[in-house]
């Protein structure tokens, strides 16, 4: 009898570890998502995410679900005095999961923080120079994605305004692409794909298209130095692709910048780099010239 009783008292606790771990997230999840979108984060959405008023319903109100669960999942938290609202939430939230739409993929399921400074912050650099010599470094950035969960922003770039707008930047569209190439385990600018025959063909077009960048780059810094020497005008003419040229640094930046592109530029990406447009539509899943 002792011994069925113990047998029971662990039968018991193990039922309880297991809705525990298990079931109650799930259901707590069940029922954050099946309640209704609260009215003011609708229009946080329509002012500082103006795709958002331009979509058809259907994708309006997968974009609200996965905010739900985004802002659920995700702890937020402020830096440098910096208090969280739900303009900053609901915004960085809402930009992050435009990532998402139409595709089977979990929210971000490596994140669980976001880091919000007020403004451009500074992150300590070591760097590695000739003869062995290490030199340290403190750099300004507007964001980092980190492999151990956590993206960090600067809201005065995560926001929406004219002038991120006018260059067709998104500080957060950058970062959470990031976070989407990391879920391979290797941030290489090479996202979780369906199969080997997409890998195949993601590589050729982007290989060539970082290749075409590059050159464009080396071109275009030619032709300012040509042009600078002939006029000794020192202003340098602005760089005329479509893509930014950080793009450039590496293929993991590349497909942050095109991911960037792709949202905020689709006209002009689909003119000028259609097979890249082709890949980034495919992988996506959404064509973002509806939304205009």
């Amino acid at each position: 009898m002792k011994w069925s009783a113990n047998m029971g008292w662990l039968l018991f606790i193990t039922v309880a570890l297991i809705l525990g771990v298990f079931v109650a997230p799930r259901a707590r999840l069940r029922y954050v998502l099946s309640r209704a979108f609260p009215l003011n984060y609708s229009k946080i959405l329509r002012k500082n995410l103006p795709v958002y008023k331009h979509m058809p319903t259907d994708l309006q109100m997968q974009l609200k679900r996965r905010i739900r669960q985004f802002l659920y999942q995700k702890t937020f938290v402020g830096c440098d005095g910096l208090v969280i609202t739900d303009e900053i939430r609901v915004t960085i939230a809402g930009k992050a999961c435009l990532l998402l739409l139409n595709r089977a993929s979990d929210v971000y399921p490596q994140l669980t923080h976001v880091l919000v400074y007020p403004s451009a912050f500074v992150a300590p650099r070591k760097e590695m120079r000739d003869g062995g010599v290490v030199t340290h470094t403190n750099q300004g950035l507007s964001g980092e994605s980190w492999s151990d969960g956590r993206v960090i922003l600067a809201w005065d770039q995560a926001a929406h305004n004219a002038e991120t707008e006018a260059r067709g930047q998104d500080v957060v569209l950058h970062e959470f692409a990031h976070q989407l190439d990391s879920e391979t385990g290797s941030t290489n600018g090479a996202p979780a794909l369906p199969s080997a025959a997409a890998y195949q063909a993601w590589s050729q077009v982007m290989t060539a298209e970082f290749d075409r960048l590059q050159q464009a780059i080396q071109s275009h810094h030619m032709h300012q130095t040509q042009h600078t020497q002939h006029t000794h005008d020192h202003h340098p003419q602005p760089y005329p692709e479509v893509i930014d040229p950080y793009g450039a640094t590496n293929p993991a930046e590349f497909f942050a910048v095109t991911t960037e592109a792709f949202f905020k530029k689709s006209a002009a990406l689909a003119v000028h780099h259609p097979a890249l447009f082709a890949q980034l539509k495919s992988y996506y899943c959404v064509d973002p010239r509806e939304w205009v």
